[in-house]
């Protein structure tokens, strides 16, 4: 049997511990994010959270444990912006924000598709807040994510995105009134609309080639 490099079964055991961490504190009606903003303790939740991955985990647990030490430095690390911020979350390549009612695997549907708004690093945190507030307001869409300060192999260049995704592309009233939001939120700029039929097929813009559907 391979031997599993430690790194990466600790990537796969934060992913999965914050995803569990965020699902939890919703079950309690409570966003990672606005605890962290409002200066709120929630070290008991994340305790309670962590007990229940490692019961369930035990290994992934360990791998966590092996990284950070304590779940004293999550917790410090959780209350610096990690996960919250785009320009302090260095464990994961994306922040996610599901709007309410809205199930994760949604954005995965053949159907989808997503709005991108390029961003420079020094003002991406700022934007992800509108776009993150709005999406859990119910106003736009029915996903937002975006992209980290982690170092990610597959970027193209400097700048994050985000994506904006909208239940089905061929809804043109709903996908413009979603970028008639974004302009209210201040996104001005020209931006593309892709299908997931698109990016399913592995097809990105190259010279000479576009893959938005919509551009607005």
């Amino acid at each position: 049997m391979a031997e599993v490099d430690p790194e990466a079964l600790a990537d796969v055991a934060y992913g999965i511990f914050e995803h569990l961490l965020n699902r939890g504190l919703l079950a309690a009606g409570r966003y990672l994010f606005a605890l962290v903003e409002g200066g709120s303790d929630f070290k008991p939740d994340l305790i309670r959270i962590f007990d229940e991955f490692a019961k369930d985990y035990p290994l992934l647990a360990e791998a966590l444990l092996g990284r950070f030490s304590d779940l004293d430095t999550i917790y410090m690390m959780l209350r610096e912006g990690e996960g919250v911020l785009p320009s302090k979350t260095l464990q994961t390549y994306w922040i996610v924000q599901d709007a309410p009612g809205s199930l994760p695997e949604a954005t995965e549907d053949e159907n989808a598709g997503k709005w991108l708004i390029f961003q420079e690093p020094e003002v991406v945190d700022c934007a992800w807040k509108k776009v993150r507030d709005a999406t859990v307001a119910g106003e736009i869409g029915i996903s937002a994510k975006v992209s980290t300060a982690k170092s990610n192999p597959d970027s193209r260049d400097s700048r994050k995105v985000i994506y904006v995704y909208t239940r089905d592309w061929a809804e043109e009233a709903d996908v413009m009134r979603i970028r008639e939001k974004l302009r209210e939120l201040g996104f001005v700029d020209r931006i593309g609309y892709k299908r997931n039929i698109e990016t399913f097929a592995g097809e990105y813009a190259k010279k000479g080639k576009r893959v938005t559907y919509y551009s607005a």
